[in-house]
């Protein structure tokens, strides 16, 4: 078989020999080709694709932390696959200055996030920390403090190992070890020039083997405050990590977020365009836009557990909304995907605060979700209560009971109601069992 005739189409996807459409070669037979991989290729690419199934498989935490710091440089990567480590099961921690290294560290079922990963904190700082770090575990801020060579590891990157949650393994108060810090790193500074030119404390003239306990102690400390106030923690984590590592405002709903919003935003790619869906966010930074006509509108980033994305409120949705689009307001949002210059964002038309959000829970027994009149009788009902236009936006989740077995299967679009409880009366006279919850309470 040999090539007769060859046209250059730009950049294709790969066919095997015998497609018809969106070809590079005409072979002489009148067949067609297109990018063909020879069988040793495909064979490579087979054998690395088996080894990496094994290796996830056999190897989940170990292939994970590889997988995290392979891809450290991509936000949306790590993001990602950070949420793909929790439906794991495999719980991704705070860097840890006691045992964290550069990079992800496998853990026996846990990975540490790296140094390397924390904003403001150099790899220099982290070689040096790590060289210190051999002579032994650091047993507090002023031990530490004492070890290190503040040029090399300096204010800003010990603050920011601190608000990282990094020195939580020696005081999990990060607000009183900022406040000891500035004390704490000119006694340790004092301490250094005193050896330099070799006066040294009492300790140190007769080599005490109790230093660590004795002289440590002796550290200044500013008076005791109090610690930061959770989302307060967690917003200086974000900052410092580029992401919630320790918690989530969306993690205590993520499971039932899941019934109501089964797609997330790292999956809105592979969705059709113009398609519509709902998703459970958190607003991270908002951009106020205001057109020619003079109408407000908005640029948004929103963000989930698995990735973050770009959203747009048009005036007339904005006009509707706007009271609730907030920075750090967690969302339920109603929008429809919009791909352009292969970049995906959502145009969101409506949105609650996932606090008011109300579902409509009808209980089914197996035999009654069978039923082919029972299913035209419950259809029936639900479509009488969706009201006019698209106004309804209360979703049903039909919850299927056999012995201790429940299985929740949300109802497609079709079937939001208008108002949760209307609906919960019109199910209860058609003999079928049911009741309104909200989100944040099921």
């Amino acid at each position: 078989m040999k090539i007769v005739s060859r046209e250059s189409l730009g950049v294709q996807p790969v066919f095997d020999i015998g497609v018809i459409e969106d070809h590079n070669f005409l072979l002489e037979n009148g067949a067609i080709a297109s990018n063909c991989f020879n069988k040793s290729h495909s064979t490579a690419y087979g054998y690395v694709t088996y080894q990496t199934a094994f290796l996830k498989a056999n190897y989940p935490v170990e292939y994970m932390a590889a997988l995290l710091t392979a891809n450290s440089g991509d936000q949306d990567k790590v993001q990602k696959y950070i949420a793909t480590c929790m439906n794991m099961g495999i719980q991704v921690e705070l860097p840890d200055i006691n045992r964290s290294g550069i990079d992800f560290t496998p853990l026996q079922d846990s990975i540490l996030f790296g140094l390397s990963a924390v904003k403001n904190v150099g790899l220099g700082a982290i070689e040096h920390l790590l060289s210190a770090r051999e002579e032994g575990l650091f047993q507090s801020l002023s031990d530490l403090c004492s070890r290190i060579d503040s040029r090399t590891v300096n204010r800003r990157a010990l603050e920011a190992l601190i608000q990282s949650g990094a020195f939580d393994c020696l005081d999990p108060n990060r607000n009183q070890l900022m406040h000891d810090l500035d004390l704490v790193l000119d006694w340790a500074q004092s301490r250094a020039k005193d050896r330099a030119i070799g006066q040294g404390n009492l300790f140190d003239l007769f080599g005490s083997s109790n230093e660590s306990s004795t002289s440590f102690e002796a550290a200044p400390k500013a008076a005791s405050v109090p610690d930061f106030p959770p989302q307060e923690k967690l917003k200086l984590e974000k900052e410092l990590l580029g992401f919630y590592i320790s918690d989530h405002p969306l993690r205590t709903i993520h499971e039932a977020a899941k019934i109501l919003a089964p797609i997330s935003l790292s999956e809105l790619s592979h969705q059709a365009d113009s398609s519509m869906l709902s998703a459970i966010v958190m607003v991270s930074s908002i951009k106020p836009v205001t057109t020619k006509k003079g109408e407000r509108m908005a640029i948004v980033q929103i963000e989930d557990l698995t990735g973050h994305c770009e959203a747009v409120i048009f005036p007339k949705a904005f006009d509707r909304i706007n009271s609730v689009i907030e920075i750090d307001a967690r969302l339920m949002i109603w929008g429809k995907v919009d791909t352009r210059d292969d970049r995906v964002q959502l145009i969101i038309e409506d949105a609650e605060p996932i606090e008011t959000v109300q579902m409509v829970l009808v209980e089914l027994e197996p035999r009654t979700a069978s039923d082919i009149t029972k299913q035209h009788q419950l259809r029936t009902v639900l479509l009488n209560q969706r009201g006019e236009g698209d106004k309804a936006k209360v979703p049903v989740v039909a919850v299927i009971s056999a012995k201790e077995h429940r299985q929740f299967v949300r109802l497609g679009a079709q079937f939001r109601v208008l108002e949760q409880q209307s609906a919960v009366n019109a199910l209860l006279q058609a003999g079928f069992q049911a009741r309104a919850t909200a989100l944040t309470g099921s």
